[in-house]
């Protein structure tokens, strides 16, 4: 599942790698917003004969897929929308998700603190700052989950500022390491005075871990 699919560079490419050159037989289903990028990509899918490549358009917040996802990509899917996309990813118990996120706004527009004011003082260094911990926080939520995860730069600097992998792979992660990485965040969200909207709904979906009593 690519989510924010957009052009589709990235989909076609997997598309091809994973069944004209590794021979596997991959579904990959491309969504976004705009109806006639879809139209296209279905177009360019039919052109070559890709038959069990399809693209819909749609929502990332509140998409319904009945079947098994394996594999879960974002590239550059603006703000909360890489929220949305890592929350479907873990609910589907997704093997892997890839995610390049952008423009994270959300935090930025909420964070305060007293402790750490000399990152809040200027407003170019509060949006890095708020940049990384909107990445820290996903990190640390995916672990929570039971993910081993990385966050990979993926391409250089002097390409684009937007080159934070956040690769996750499905593990069986012990309960410990799992609630260590929710501390994490919840003493991130409480420093920085943040309510980010992934930790939102991974806890109003029951998936974060409970210390056992």
């Amino acid at each position: 599942m690519d989510f924010g699919c957009g052009k589709s560079y990235l989909t076609f490419i997997l598309y091809y790698y994973f069944v004209e050159l590794r021979h596997r037989p991959v579904k990959m289903i491309g969504l976004d917003l705009k109806a006639d990028v879809i139209q296209h990509c279905n177009q360019v899918a039919k052109k070559y004969s890709y038959e069990h490549l399809t693209f819909q358009m749609g929502d990332i917040n509140g998409f319904r897929y009945d079947g098994v996802i394996d594999m879960v990509i974002t590239l550059h899917a603006c703000d909360t929308a890489t929220d949305f996309a890592l929350y479907n990813a873990i609910q589907w118990n997704a093997k892997m998700i890839f995610s390049v996120p952008c423009c994270q706004h959300e935090l930025n527009g909420q964070i305060k603190t007293e402790t750490l004011s000399v990152l809040t003082k200027y407003g170019i260094i509060q949006e890095r700052v708020a940049a990384l911990l909107t990445d820290g926080i996903r990190d640390s939520l995916l672990e929570a989950c039971g993910y081993r995860t990385q966050l990979l730069e993926f391409v250089d600097l002097t390409h684009s500022p937007k080159n934070i992998l956040i690769r996750a792979v499905r593990s069986n992660l012990p309960l410990r390491k799992r609630m260590a990485s929710l501390k994490e965040v919840k003493q991130a969200m409480e420093t920085f005075s943040v309510d980010p909207t992934l930790y939102r709904l991974l806890s109003d979906a029951g998936r974060l871990p409970e210390e056992k009593q």
